[in-house]
């Protein structure tokens, strides 16, 4: 058979295959990076955040679906396999240790801000020294509304 007989044959995955690797031996490896992260660039511009998280839900239903719960424990432990044969334990014990400290000062700014909110604004509330405001006549002392 001669190329004229051929043409038309190969199918459009073979095709952008073959362009694909074309440019991948031109260029390198390093342009389908940059064009991948502009791409991710404009689409969260144009979508938002949210849409990736929409997105990567969707998938992880699915995986799970399709190859259960185990499935992210077994990739869950290869990975962290992975992370302590190239970093190291240590590396645990340093991110478990800054972990701990985010938690700890997070902790402190809540208390802070619930003490704030328990603080009447400057300017309102009784004077120090100054005597309580007593009910309204119409009322008996010790009793206000929705304690009947």
């Amino acid at each position: 058979m001669s190329d004229k007989d051929n043409k038309g044959s190969m199918t459009v995955a073979e095709a952008g295959r073959k362009g694909g690797e074309t440019v991948r031996n031109e260029r390198g490896r390093e342009f389908y990076e940059t064009i991948g992260r502009k791409g991710g660039a404009t689409v969260k511009a144009e979508r938002g955040r949210s849409f990736y998280e929409e997105i990567g839900r969707k998938g992880g239903e699915t995986v799970k679906a399709e190859r259960g719960a185990k499935f992210y424990e077994e990739i869950g432990k290869k990975g962290g396999d992975r992370v302590k044969a190239t970093r190291g334990p240590n590396f645990y014990e340093e991110i478990g240790r800054k972990g701990g400290q985010k938690v700890k000062k997070l902790i402190e700014e809540g208390k802070r801000a619930a003490r704030a909110a328990m603080q009447p604004p400057a300017g309102e509330g009784p004077q120090e020294g100054a005597a309580p405001t007593p009910p309204p006549a119409s009322e008996p002392a010790g009793q206000g509304q929705g304690n009947e």
